[in-house]
């Protein structure tokens, strides 16, 4: 087949991790007889010092016409400034609206060769796989924003969560028809004991059970939630959530695999090119080393092939070599080990078949 892929290699340690999946993606084009042309373009901060704006109308164009898009990381301490009017992150959103991406998949799995990584007890992480979807394109992060100075003087802000029922109820659906291809059991997580938009989701998730009667259901408050991914992680099959209940949970979870440099994301929407990025940050203290960990990139690129190219067999393939790789000891710095982010890939690629 042939497809086009954008390339967002953004800031940090974003170039190095995009340049690695690059790597694999022409590993799989030559071994499978597929043809993949690539257009980089500027996202985040290195768009700001470039063109002003942390995504140009032009690059947001290319990506609506791409088959794909891969993504590395955005934002930096040169940019790290509050009070600016243009920041980095302002690009990634703007990239998720652009696309259309609604609901963020993030699969957390637990190597057994790296329980030792991970500081929960071995106990706690036997039998883990995860599969966190969180909702893209609503609540805190797109609601409402205001700023002002009220009559005593003091400064007034507020972030509105908005939802309507048509973004809670997409993403819920894609929750329930996932979790039939692993253990039918949806975790939906709410704050529905305080939040309206929480009851909503809540109401909205007991009708969508009610309508798939094989699918298991349970409603977890996010308090809840966060404190069982810890203590008892294995309980959970698909988890599906708000947008920021999502972020941060999913930022804790990473602490299952042992280190956030090994797990992956996709962004879908209804149709167009899906997003794809691991979920660590852009890691400014050990940009420029060569000692990112590019797994979660690659594993990245394994859900593009599957989600947006419909190309299984590569992607599990893929999957098969970071597994093997992993096995057989190989290790970057993040893991306890020594590979040099090239040196990782090239033991990946070495087991990629």
């Amino acid at each position: 087949m042939q497809a086009k892929i954008v390339l967002l290699p953004g800031d940090g340690i974003g170039p190095e991790v995009v340049s690695e999946g690059r790597r694999v993606l022409d590993a799989v084009a030559r071994l499978h007889g597929h043809t993949f042309q690539y257009d980089e373009q500027l996202i985040g901060g290195c768009s700001i010092d470039r063109h002003g704006s942390a995504l140009t109308d032009e690059a947001a164009s290319k990506c609506r016409e791409a088959d794909a898009v891969l993504l590395g990381a955005v934002g930096g301490p040169k940019w790290d400034d509050p009070s600016a009017k243009v920041r980095p992150e302002q690009g990634l959103l703007a990239l998720r609206k652009n696309l259309g991406v609604f609901a963020n998949l993030r699969p957390v799995k637990v190597h057994p060769a790296l329980i030792d990584a991970s500081p929960l007890k071995p106990e706690k992480l036997a039998g883990v796989d995860v599969l966190v979807i969180r909702e893209l394109t609503g609540g805190l992060y797109f609601g409402a924003k205001t700023r002002e100075t009220t009559a005593d003087g003091h400064v007034k802000v507020t972030d509105a969560m908005e939802y309507h029922d048509y973004e809670i109820q997409r993403v819920l659906d894609l929750a329930f028809r996932l979790s039939r291809g692993r253990r039918r059991r949806v975790t939906s997580v709410d704050k529905a004991n305080v939040l309206d938009t929480s009851r909503l989701w809540r109401q909205l998730a007991t009708a969508t059970a009610a309508a798939n009667t094989d699918v298991a259901l349970d409603h977890m408050l996010v308090d809840t939630a966060a404190m069982q991914l810890v203590a008892n992680p294995a309980r959970f099959d698909v988890l599906v959530t708000e947008n920021m209940f999502g972020d941060i949970l999913t930022d804790e979870a990473a602490v299952l695999a042992g280190s956030m440099g090994m797990l992956p994301s996709a962004s879908l929407g209804d149709g167009g090119p899906g997003l794809y990025e691991p979920i660590h940050g852009s890691a400014p203290d050990i940009a420029g080393k060569s000692i990112a960990n590019p797994i979660g990139t690659i594993l990245s690129v394994a859900l593009m092939l599957r989600y947006s190219l419909t190309l299984e067999q590569p992607a599990a393939s893929i999957e098969r070599a970071v597994d093997l790789a992993i096995t057989d000891g190989c290790r970057t710095r993040d893991l306890g080990g020594t590979l040099a982010t090239s040196a990782m890939t090239n033991e990946i690629l070495n087991r990629l078949g």
